[in-house]
């Protein structure tokens, strides 16, 4: 901000000044500190900033009410420059005066429009009017982080969240689309916060993580289990039931599979965001070799590797 005193002291009027003696006022000094009359003063430069500052807020009925309500401090602290000087109109001041100021005003008060990254000014005459070419760039989107459990995320759902505006809390109930992963986004519109001026809402943006589970393990849109069979289950093939999301499965296990294997269940896996297609669930075999035997069962192993086995 250019300043940080009482506008109604900038300016040398009371606080109870009508807008016509407001504007006097600030013609006057205007005049005095314009950049043109005091070339290479930056003392001169920053005072024309600080009257030009208060005349903008002060010549505004609803800036200047706000002002009032707020005082100075609460005031810069809601307000940032451009919305300051946002529909200041000079050109009835200086169209008279022979000043050709459009280019001093934008290398006063453009630079820092254009911090931001989006602020751009186009100027024209000093003695007409400026017009901005971008709006400010308020940031009027919000956002949050929301962690759901695991099956929720296949099979979708819906939660009720609490967060914060410039209102206070507010309460909506987000959407949880069958398929979403972490890091996905969901875009409430309209529910972010809000420009006093304009009455423009941004948005609420919530942002999805995906809590563990303690089967099933995700890699994009298929699923992965591992399940244990006996030794001899992997040489002879057997059945085995497996979890899966829609319930327990029936698979087959051909004869002779090798320790971490997998065996393809189409179709079992996470549906699709933008319901496509589905993904896969993947069973994981992971065969048991017993640490200890039996007296019968060393036995029966020494009788298989005679044979070859």
């Amino acid at each position: 901000m250019a300043t940080k005193k009482d506008y109604y002291e900038t300016l040398g009027v009371a606080k109870t000044a009508s807008g016509e003696e407001i504007k006097k006022a600030y013609r006057k000094l205007a005049l005095k500190y314009h950049p043109d009359r005091n070339p290479g003063d930056k003392g001169a430069e920053e005072k024309f900033k600080g009257i030009s500052e208060a005349y903008a807020v002060l010549s505004d009925s609803k800036k200047r009410s706000q002002y009032d309500t707020l005082g100075m401090g609460g005031f810069q602290q809601s307000h940032s420059e451009e919305d300051i000087f946002r529909g200041f109109n000079m050109g009835d001041l200086f169209k008279d005066l022979g000043f050709g100021g459009g280019d001093v005003f934008s290398t006063i008060f453009g630079k820092q429009g254009r911090k931001g990254g989006r602020q751009r000014y186009q100027t024209q005459d000093f003695g007409d009017y400026i017009t901005r070419e971008q709006e400010p760039s308020r940031n009027l989107d919000l956002h949050y982080e929301l962690e759901i459990p695991f099956m929720d995320a296949i099979h979708g759902s819906e939660k009720r969240i609490s967060f914060t505006t410039q209102h206070g809390s507010e309460d909506v109930n987000v959407k949880i689309p069958q398929g979403i992963s972490t890091g996905k986004k969901l875009r409430l519109q309209g529910k972010g916060g809000e420009d006093p001026y304009t009455g423009k809402k941004g948005d609420l943006y919530v942002t999805i993580k995906v809590g563990e589970h303690p089967v099933f393990k995700r890699l994009s849109n298929d699923l992965y289990v591992t399940k244990e069979i006996k030794l001899t289950d992997a040489l002879l093939g057997t059945n085995v039931e497996v979890p899966s999301i829609n319930g327990p499965k029936r698979v087959t296990i051909p004869p002779g599979i090798k320790s971490h294997s997998k065996v393809r269940l189409k179709g079992l896996g996470v549906p699709d965001l933008n319901k496509e297609s589905t993904g896969d669930q993947y069973v994981e075999i992971i065969i048991d070799i017993p640490k200890k035997l039996t007296d019968k069962q060393k036995l029966l192993f020494e009788e298989l590797r005679k044979e070859g086995i």
